[in-house]
């Protein structure tokens, strides 16, 4: 139209009139491209009368794109500078693939979230929009807000990034070995006491041989688990006192028909096992004890067995947060038995005839470790936004107690049993004690046997007092195919390495109510300092409103108290951020507008812009880390016991790495803020997430 072409005369003529200073400008943010390409660019532009022309290659910062904007002409608005930006959406990972698929991820190039927690919590993560209307003053447009935008949360996970990575390659290396050659490998570990996920693996191997996390299968892979499924068997029979720990069954040299179809031993060929007690049917992992026992007292009322599985919990649908979850498949007869065979009974009770993903398989043996009490897998623990908390996911309960106490201590028993003198003394241990329970399962198809196998190992540890529940699955084509000897070594070494890892060292006998030492705070954000120092009980004194967000400033301890003294930032200089920690750092220079590039670990000793400098947004600024055993040599000290001088942390904001021991760190989904305006948010693509 007319006023089309009008309006792209007007552009033209501006940009011809503004050219050096724009090409000079983008030359200085962006500096790859020297001056005259950035002529060149614009006038090739022009003369193709291309209505939408790439002005630079490469992606660029959020920070970047607000320089750019702020260019002559650029910072007329689209409609009259013709200047936009395109939106590219990722996520970034600093622990690269660990928990991947957990995590989740957004379809590339979009801003829709394709899979895991991240799918899971997309409206939470997202955020809201806001409500902008601008009104005509004076041949301007002023915007006036409605509803300010509300920043997208961030979730505090249940992934613990060491315990994530051992996991991860215990179960890659033991998959790469020549004598496994593993398709799939799974590994779950899970805190006993509140069902937190600290870690889950799926390994596929990919057509160039390397192992990468491709589907979320550990609870989604709905497959029959074998020899892990014969505890529960046994849980209901001890419940509905059906069989006793001192009760004998003929293996019958590890053959038997039952009702014209062979029950085999898995050492059939070698002889098989004679006479065994109820415990070392569990402890051999014999096929026909444990199918005998079940079809003598059920093969008449199935449906007393099958309602018996479902009463301890192992049927649940467990609500799982992680899209794809499956529950699981146990079949009940129905009235007439239609769907119900003469050897239903006798294969479901040793890990066939059903279907259970190993996240459901572990929740059964993390109810064993926990006295009967199953917990519902918790991936989340709470949803934050500006460091407050504004959801919290407690734990929670899905069976308060699964059997009788007498049935729990005989599966118990049973379950130390099998990796001290049974089947699972691949998983035994020097160091930590290990109860659980082998599996090996055939895969069938269609067509019948696949000639893959499941393999896998379930249990807990320490066995005397269970922190962490955990199993191993590995899916493999072809023989030798064993739990115990395959998954149990794996089992073992998480364990160990775990154990090591959280060791808690007992302070209890430094304790002195007398004199205690107020703990140093450092600079930066007094809010973190301040929560810090309410749950160390330490008496403090500060200076400001609860409706303020971020508090910055200094602290001095005095005798009694330690006194926080806020500091007023001034957007147009430069603050001092020498002594505060990387974070605080890097998030104070960032909102006013700087580039941050650090180098060194700890706190930060040196600033490339002095404090009182006066502020260009864009402008980069180096930061010097150090931490205190640089500027010292370390100094070995005898620690004994004290009763006069109480042992407090010496700095507040080493509370963190205190918790540590005890609880590892955590794993954060982080989303995008929103921003008031759509150009701000089509360009920020740099957010770690």
């Amino acid at each position: 139209s007319a006023r089309q072409v009008k309006i792209q005369a007007e552009r033209d003529s501006l940009l011809r009139v503004k050219m050096d200073s724009i090409c000079i400008g983008l030359n200085r943010i962006l500096p790859a491209k020297p001056v005259g390409w950035y002529r060149s660019r614009i006038e090739e532009g022009m003369a193709k009368k291309s209505r939408h022309w790439l002005l630079y290659p490469k992606r660029i910062s959020f920070i970047d794109y607000k320089e750019v904007k702020s260019l002559p002409l650029f910072n007329k608005g689209v409609n009259r500078s013709g200047f936009h930006a395109e939106e590219f959406n990722e996520i970034k990972k600093p622990f690269g693939s660990l928990a991947s698929r957990t995590i989740g991820d957004l379809y590339p190039g979009k801003d829709s979230a394709r899979s895991g927690l991240q799918l899971a919590f997309d409206t939470l993560l997202r955020g809201k929009p806001g409500l902008v209307h601008k009104q005509k003053v004076r041949n301007c447009y002023l915007p006036i807000e409605d509803v300010p935008p509300v920043n997208g949360a961030d979730l505090v996970t249940t992934i613990d990034v060491k315990m994530q990575d051992f996991c991860e390659k215990a179960i890659v290396d033991k998959l790469k070995e020549e004598t496994v050659n593993g398709e799939v490998g799974i590994v779950i570990l899970m805190e006993v006491k509140t069902g937190d996920v600290k870690a889950i693996v799926n390994m596929t191997r990919c057509s160039d041989g390397e192992y990468r996390e491709v589907r979320n299968q550990a609870v989604s892979n709905l497959m029959e688990p074998g020899s892990v499924f014969k505890p529960m068997s046994f849980m209901v029979a001890f419940d509905d006192k059906k069989i006793r720990m001192n009760e004998y069954v003929d293996c019958c040299n590890g053959i038997k028909m039952m009702y014209g179809r062979k029950m085999k031993d898995h050492n059939w060929h070698r002889g098989g096992y004679q006479m065994l007690s109820v415990s070392e049917c569990l402890e051999q992992s014999s096929n026909i004890g444990v199918s005998v026992l079940i079809d003598r007292n059920y093969h008449n009322h199935p449906e007393q067995f099958v309602n018996g599985l479902y009463r301890i919990g192992v049927a649940e649908d467990l609500h799982l947060d992680i899209p794809g979850y499956t529950p699981p498949r146990i079949r009940r007869p129905n009235k007439n038995r239609s769907n119900w065979s003469k050897t239903a009974l006798a294969w479901m009770s040793i890990g066939y005839e059903s279907q259970v993903p190993p996240i459901s398989v572990l929740n059964f043996y993390n109810g064993v470790a926990n006295n009967g009490r199953m917990m519902r897998p918790r991936f989340v623990t709470a949803a934050m936004r500006n460091g407050e908390v504004i959801q919290e996911y407690p734990p929670q309960v899905v069976r308060e107690q699964m059997c009788s106490p007498q049935a729990l201590k005989n599966i118990q028993i049973c379950l130390e049993r099998v990796v001290s003198r049974g089947l699972g003394k691949g998983a035994r241990s020097k160091l930590v004690k290990v109860a659980g329970k082998t599996g090996t399962a055939q895969v069938w198809n269609k067509s019948g046997r696949s000639g893959d196998y499941l393999v896998s190992f379930a249990g807990y540890f320490p066995a005397e007092a269970p922190e962490y529940s955990c199993i191993v699955c590995i899916q493999k084509h072809g023989l030798p195919a064993s739990g115990g000897a395959q998954c149990g070594p794996v089992f073992r070494q998480i364990a160990e390495m775990i154990m090591s890892h959280t060791l808690k060292r007992d302070l209890a006998s430094l304790a002195d109510t007398l004199h205690p030492h107020l703990p140093t705070v450092e600079r930066g954000n007094l809010r973190y300092a301040d929560n810090v120092l309410k749950d160390l009980n330490v008496a403090r004194a500060t200076d400001w409103s609860d409706s303020e967000g971020f508090v910055w400033g200094r602290a001095v301890t005095e005798r009694q108290d330690v006194r926080l003294f806020p500091s007023e930032i001034n957007k147009k200089i430069v603050p001092n951020v020498v002594g505060m920690g990387a974070r605080d750092a890097l998030y104070l220079m960032e909102k006013m507008g700087l580039r941050v590039r650090m180098s060194g670990v700890g706190t930060v000793v040196q600033q490339s812009l002095p404090e009182g400098h006066r502020l260009i947004k864009g402008e980069t600024i180096r930061l010097k880390l150090q931490s205190e055993s640089q500027n010292k040599k370390k100094e070995v000290t005898a620690v004994r016991p004290d009763s006069l001088h109480k042992i407090l942390p010496a700095s507040a904001a080493h509370k963190d790495s205190a918790n540590q021991r005890a609880v590892q760190p955590r794993k954060t989904v982080e989303k995008k803020p929103v921003k008031k305006d759509v150009q701000a948010a089509k360009a920020h693509t740099n957010k770690n997430n």
